[in-house]
Order: C-alpha cells, then structure tokens, then sequence
C-alpha cells in the first residue's frame, strides 16, 4: 500500500516526546493527517475518490456505507479535525493535554484502519 502517513504518526510520536522542546501544535497536526490520509486510502480501496475534505466527519459519512467493519465516534472525528486546524493560526497554541489526546485518538484509529487493510499496526510503520 503507498501510504506516506506513516510518517505523520512517527512525527507526531516523537513531538510529544521529544528529547529537546516538544511542539504540541505538531503532534496534533499530524495526528489527525495520519488519521486523515488512512482513511482516503480506505475509501480509495473501497472504491471511492475521497473529496479534497480535511473534516474526518465528511470522511466517516462516505466510508461508513462503503466498509460495514468501519465506525468511529463523531466527537472523536471532530476533536483530531479541530486539533489540526485550530493551532495553525497566530494565537492559537495546543498543550500537553490536548496533543496527548490527539494522538491517543489517532494511534486507535490507525490501528482500526489498518486492521481493516488486514495490516497489523505492530508490524512495518505505514
């Protein structure tokens, strides 16, 4: 599967604990672009051309009738699509908290996804 996420949830496993200053704003970023790029490749593999959408809400709604195994909590879905887009702007700033709960989201989802691709999340970082 040419999925380059992998790497978003690498970048933001290693911002929230880094071995200098953390970037909070980071790890919520790409928690949710993780989350965000498995779930267009799900609905690629179903079929489906995902819209140019960055609201995992409007994600779930197209992949839920597609993948019968495939459900996941809307607060959940709304929370990793404000972490990424809320902190990008001047006077925004995420803490501990909140990109430890972004990943925390993220990290679950990967692991459904990727189950769902019958890829074990243990395995080869995707």
């Amino acid at each position: 599967m040419g999925y380059q996420g992998g790497r978003d949830y690498l970048t933001a496993e290693r911002e929230l604990h880094p071995t200098g200053t953390p970037n909070f704003d980071a790890v919520c970023f790409h928690a949710e672009q993780c989350a965000e790029k498995l779930m267009k490749a799900l609905l690629i593999h179903m079929g489906v051309t995902p819209p140019r959408s960055h609201d995992l809400a409007v994600l779930d709604s197209l992949l839920t009738p597609v993948c019968k195994d495939w459900s996941w909590p809307t607060d959940e879905l709304r929370h990793l699509t404000r972490a990424a887009v809320d902190f990008r702007y001047p006077g925004e700033s995420a803490d501990w908290k909140e990109a430890s709960e972004a990943l925390e989201i993220a990290t679950r989802m990967r692991t459904k996804l990727l189950q769902l691709f019958g890829i074990s999340p243990g395995g080869t970082v995707l």
